[in-house]
């Protein structure tokens, strides 16, 4: 099989097919070449999605903090408004699964062949790690025997998303688990050194290397469409990704449900899932449906306490 072309190469294809056909390709080429550059450095793989180009656009909205600053030594600095740059599309509403989807998913990812392979065992304890722990996918995939502490039940993330680097306590079934999946891993004669993989393939040439992140989405789309699972959200259909927004949002509910200040706790989730900014964490109670109605009544609250400090 041939490997997929890269952006830059197939931006200067399109380029070159533009100057046969006689157009300048001068300014429009100062862009595309900018966008590969930014999908290059940022270590894109796959098809182009929104996201993507969203956030390469959304790097220009960065001017205008530069600009306003600018204006103070050069009063005809122009600041851009914020429609200056067009609408970008906003982040979608993720799947949170219930807890009965999850139980489905694991169960049916136990049941990968063959039967008494290591397969099962593997998508399995992958799938169920990432939903305990709200770990992006790839974070899970780069994990080294050496990154899971099983005594003191602690992951450590290496330079994950952002560079940014950070401490995973496991709650004790977590750790149990893991424990086991290592047991049978082992028993199976894969290599057991520090430095080796945690999650490995287990078929043909790929057996014992690092799990890879396509087979990991190929594999889930067949479980998915073997549950039958479907997405009443925003997205075509349910993620491995929606399992990390199905921790962050199951523990905000838990916190409501017992009592706990949420703006003093959301610092620390924020932290544990590795979000650049809180800001980013406090998202989830405007934009996913199990939360609108916590983010309603802190807005009531806050009306009521305003409105009694006014009168």
């Amino acid at each position: 099989m041939s490997a997929r072309p890269s952006v830059p190469s197939l931006i200067e294809k399109f380029l070159a097919e533009r100057r046969r056909l006689g157009f300048s390709d001068r300014n429009e080429g100062y862009g595309l070449r900018s966008f590969a550059g930014y999908v290059r450095a940022v270590g894109h793989r796959g098809p182009l999605t929104l996201e993507v180009m969203a956030n390469w656009a959304r790097r220009l909205k960065k001017l205008r903090t530069f600009m306003r600053w600018l204006q103070q030594f050069e009063p005809r600095t122009e600041v851009p408004d914020d429609a200056i740059f067009g609408r970008l599309p906003e982040r979608q509403a993720p799947h949170i699964y219930s807890q009965q989807e999850v139980i489905d998913l694991l169960a049916a990812a136990r049941r990968l062949g063959p039967v008494a392979g290591l397969r099962g065992a593997v998508f399995e304890t992958l799938l169920g790690l990432i939903a305990s722990t709200g770990l992006r996918i790839g974070e899970a995939l780069s994990l080294r025997n050496l990154d899971v502490d099983l005594k003191t039940g602690v992951l450590h993330i290496h330079q994950a998303k952002f560079g940014k680097s950070r401490q995973v306590p496991m709650h004790p079934s977590t750790v149990d688990a893991l424990r086991r999946y290592r047991r049978t891993r082992d028993l199976a004669g894969e290599s057991a050194a520090e430095d080796a993989p945690f999650f490995i393939g287990t078929r043909g040439r790929r057996r014992g290397l690092p799990l890879g992140d396509r087979q990991v989405h190929r594999v889930f789309g067949q479980l998915r469409r073997q549950l039958g699972l479907h997405n009443p959200g925003t997205h075509d259909a349910p993620r491995i990704h929606d399992l990390r927004h199905t921790f962050v949002v199951r523990r905000i509910l838990k916190w409501q449900a017992t009592g706990v200040d949420i703006d003093q706790a959301m610092l620390s989730l924020s932290t544990y899932v590795g979000h650049a900014m809180v800001t980013n964490t406090y998202w989830y109670l405007s934009a996913v449906p199990e939360l609108m109605a916590l983010a309603a009544g802190r807005f009531e609250s806050f009306m009521s306490h305003a409105d009694a400090e006014d009168a």
